[in-house]
């Protein structure tokens, strides 16, 4: 069995779990046979003194047929 990782960069409005669902849903539509997915990184973004978005870089680990 061979396994791929990739590193990916998503974001949300809403919080650091959508993000990560943004990014799983984001990363389904090409990649098959995901295995996982480690957070590498969390970051906000601020604008006028409040939290504008909420950002992850990930790693997805997946089977290469």
């Amino acid at each position: 069995m061979v396994v791929k990782v990739i590193e990916v960069i998503a974001s949300s409005e809403k919080g650091f779990d959508d993000a990560l669902q943004n990014a799983v849903t984001e990363i389904s539509k090409t990649v098959r046979n995901i295995d996982s997915v480690w957070i590498k990184d969390q970051k906000v973004h601020v604008k006028d003194g409040k939290i504008a978005s909420y950002g992850v870089i990930c790693k997805v680990s997946f089977r290469v047929d």
